[in-house]
């Protein structure tokens, strides 16, 4: 009788245990669900760009332009040195950047047809929009600052030399 309490009172505890580790799941959950999460920058949310050539993690413009150059290759399906409306289709499903491009974006001239100058030619907007310090260059470190949860409230302006 002594043993069967005994067993029973273990049985209890353990179910009471396994109810408050239970609870306080549930509630851990619940407050990761309800906590906002920082928005996640537009030209980030696909992961980051494929045309690293060299994967170091730096996009520089010189590869951007030969990212640009071998896409315009590979659409220029008639090989006239242009690209038509039904080949720029080619270019928005190659890469998930290019998705939501513009074909009179990049057709300066609005002649109907877009060369490979008028396309390769053509700034990242990834360069654009992350690289602080205008080198052509972008780093983890810029993408880091220019990503990073702006301060809010006062900042304290740095003083210059004379104060």
């Amino acid at each position: 009788m002594k043993q069967e309490k005994v067993l029973l009172q273990g049985r209890s505890i353990c179910r009471i245990a396994i109810t408050a580790g239970l609870l306080l799941t549930g509630a851990s959950l619940a407050l990761a669900q309800s906590t906002p999460q920082p928005a996640q920058d537009p030209m980030l949310a696909n992961g980051p760009p494929s045309w690293d050539a060299n994967h170091d993690g730096v996009y520089t413009c010189d590869e951007w332009k030969k990212f640009m150059d071998r896409l315009f290759t590979s659409a220029d399906r008639n090989r006239d040195g242009s690209l038509s409306p039904s080949e720029f289709t080619t270019v928005q499903k190659a890469d998930s950047t290019l998705a939501d491009a513009d074909f009179g974006y990049f057709d300066e001239n609005q002649d109907g047809k877009i060369t490979r100058k008028e396309f390769v030619d053509k700034p990242s907007a990834f360069i654009l929009r992350f690289d602080r310090n205008g080198d052509c260059r972008v780093t983890a470190d810029e993408i880091k600052a220019a990503t990073a949860k702006k301060q809010e409230g006062p900042v304290e302006r740095p003083r210059d030399r004379f104060h």
